[in-house]
């Protein structure tokens, strides 16, 4: 017996470090491809300050900044979402949809171009948005948990028909006078620094923390990648991944607040096509389709490269025209170089 214990034990010690070097192997990528587009970013930069010297000026790179604030607090919902192996395609028409149910409640039937009800004060309008977004991803998460209804067929369905009433209750105009209280945060700058710029980063930094420590963060984790072995561990799978239906579904309300004050109107058409920008930051910046992977770091940093891209292509003098077939090619790019850096074997 003890001879047999002698031979087995040194082949347990060596294949012992060696798996422990292969799990510090995987750990190392995964911190590398968080930072992945840092590179990306400041080569970027460079091309920029060639094409352009005033790409490296205060008022571009702030101007750049404040425009990827409401995309950014978009990807960061979808993030989360993704995370946790859901997907929510109608927060492109929540961004639109929950401002002009808010406003269409607060402001007079009569005596403006845009007719609302008038019933509430219109200090309330920016909580009403907010409850809205709240009321989108309830029924979100009733409709994909509770009934068990495919989740992308159903928030397409939500997105269709958030779209509609967002047309029909803004009577295909846009509305422009808005009440000040839901044109504070859109305008204002605290310290020389829009505060849209401020209330992202500090909501990045939460949710980043979130996820890296607090435990319901780290949960959503392991409900992308396994959610019957999450269940199994006693993590309550449907009630976070509702509660992170209906963040994400208030996060999209919210942006839609810092998206009408900055532009100080809310158009009928406010985030359409917006999806496809969305998923191209959020796969690119390495959060996974299928669930269990990415960083909100990375999510960052995916904004951050596209909106860079679209200045650096505009004082290139690119058409606008361009982009969103360079979205589409980065997405795609971006799942090729994901597919064989994951080291997944191929079929």
């Amino acid at each position: 017996m003890s001879a047999t214990t002698d031979l087995t034990d040194p082949a347990v010690s060596k294949a012992e470090p060696a798996a422990a070097d292969a799990t510090r192997r995987r750990v190392d990528f995964g911190r590398f491809r968080d930072l992945s587009l840092v590179p990306a970013i400041l080569v970027l930069g460079l091309i920029g300050f060639i094409v352009s010297p005033a790409f490296l000026t205060a008022d571009n790179l702030i101007g750049v900044a404040q425009q990827s604030t409401e995309l950014s607090l978009l990807v960061l919902a979808t993030a989360l979402i993704l995370i946790c192996g859901r997907m929510d395609l109608s927060l492109e028409s929540t961004i639109g949809v929950a401002p002009v149910i808010a406003v269409w409640l607060v402001l007079p039937t009569s005596g403006a171009r845009f007719t609302g009800l008038g019933l509430l004060p219109e200090w309330t309008a920016v909580p009403l948005c907010l409850l809205v977004g709240v009321v989108i991803g309830a029924v979100n998460g009733f409709l994909i948990l509770k009934l068990r209804l495919n989740g992308f067929i159903v928030t397409l369905g939500m997105l269709t028909m958030l779209r509609g009433l967002q047309v029909a209750l803004s009577e295909g105009q846009s509305i422009v006078e808005l009440p000040p209280s839901f044109t504070y945060l859109g305008k204002s700058s605290w310290l020389g620094v829009p505060a849209a710029i401020w209330i992202c980063v500090v909501l990045f930094a939460i949710g980043g923390s979130a996820l890296a420590w607090l435990r319901h963060g780290r949960a959503l984790y392991a409900i992308g990648g396994n959610p019957e072995a999450a269940r199994t561990a006693g993590i309550r799978v449907d009630r976070i991944v509702w509660i992170v239906l209906i963040l994400g579904s208030v996060l999209a309300a919210f942006a839609g607040i810092l998206y009408s004050g900055h532009y100080g109107s809310i158009s009928a058409t406010q985030g359409s096509g917006w999806i496809f920008q969305v998923f191209a930051a959020t796969v690119i910046g390495g959060v996974s389709l299928n669930g269990g992977k990415g960083s909100i770091f990375g999510a960052l940093t995916g904004v951050l490269t596209l909106q860079l891209v679209v200045n650096v292509m505009t004082l290139a003098g690119v058409p606008a025209l361009w982009n969103q077939f360079l979205n589409g090619a980065i997405i795609i790019v971006a799942l090729i170089i994901s597919r064989f850096a994951s080291g997944e074997k191929q079929e």
